[in-house]
């Protein structure tokens, strides 16, 4: 799916906020899906926006593409309401299904696109190239893989030269030189001042990638700030050693810990003092090729993003 329409050039650089949402709240009858939301995104900016299913993520893109209106609070792209900034086509999207013709080929989806914008030759080759495309642009639609047609989405979304790209699950069904390539092209525009906002279910895409990393829980923001910073509020560090025959519930009463896990040979502790838990394993135990981490991407995911336990 494609939001689009003619770009006006004086956006890029301007100084306005790409993204502004202040206190968005979106209900459906009883059910909240954005509660609260406020954010401020640059442009120019790479943010992934992640969270459970359920956790008010297409609630929190529909509002910016204007296709649906906050229950109170705000939301503006470019200073703009979404709408016009999506009729300015300052926007464009890439969604995971629809959009696509299957009986046309790769180019003439893309040259139809063009027409629609008023672009030329030279921009449907560009796009072609730009979405690594352009050695199959004589393919049916219908013929191709999910990457290709992903791509294909890609390749028309950059048509318009839109200010802000949002994208959902971009990179699925591309195989991991597809994956680096598209992501390449992204950080490139990145640079030329687009803003991007996306949605992945590739964790280490978001750690490599994004500038900028929120977590959103129950149509809450949770966490907002570099992968690094993230990744540091999910506090602790785990300890991993080899230790032949663990009792893994020794090592989850030791003090601090609050899990442990044993692995063949290899225990995984995780703990709020993990200095401590490394001094006993190496006084207390026959441990071996100790290491200290912090928590990776995935893991500050869970925790932060977990359900709070009832009781």
């Amino acid at each position: 799916m494609t939001l689009t329409m003619d770009t006006p050039a004086a956006a890029r650089g301007s100084g306005t906020l790409a993204v502004e949402l202040s206190g968005a709240v979106k209900r459906f009858g009883a059910v909240t899906a954005v509660d609260g939301i406020s954010l401020a995104i640059r442009p120019g900016e790479v943010v992934a926006l992640l969270g459970p299913n359920g956790a008010g993520k297409t609630s929190t893109v529909d509002m910016l593409l204007g296709l649906s209106q906050p229950t109170s609070g705000t939301a503006r792209v470019y200073g703009r309401a979404p709408q016009e900034a999506v009729a300015l086509g300052l926007v464009s999207a890439v969604m995971q299904t629809g959009g696509l013709l299957k009986d046309y080929t790769v180019e003439e989806t893309v040259r139809l696109t063009a027409v629609l914008f008023g672009r030329g030759r030279a921009h449907v080759e560009q796009a072609l190239q730009r979405a690594g495309i352009a050695d199959i642009r004589k393919r049916l639609v219908g013929k191709c893989s999910g990457g290709q047609q992903q791509r294909l989405r890609f390749a028309m979304a950059l048509l318009p030269d839109p200010e802000l790209l949002i994208l959902d699950e971009p990179t699925t069904g591309m195989d991991v030189a597809g994956r680096h390539d598209f992501w390449t092209a992204i950080r490139d525009d990145a640079r030329g001042g687009r803003t991007v906002i996306f949605a992945t279910h590739y964790l280490e895409e978001a750690d490599a990638y994004a500038d900028r990393v929120v977590f959103v829980r129950r149509g809450r923001i949770v966490a907002d700030g570099t992968a690094a910073e993230v990744k540091a509020l999910a506090s602790g560090r785990t300890v991993r050693a080899t230790l032949p025959g663990a009792d893994e519930a020794a090592l989850r009463a030791l003090p601090t810990v609050e899990s442990a896990e044993v692995r063949g040979d290899t225990v995984y502790v995780h703990a709020g003092d993990t200095d401590a838990v490394a001094r006993h394993l190496l006084t207390r135990t026959a441990a071996r090729d100790l290491e200290i981490t912090s928590r990776n991407l995935e893991e500050a995911f869970l925790t932060l993003t977990a359900e709070e336990d009832p009781r």
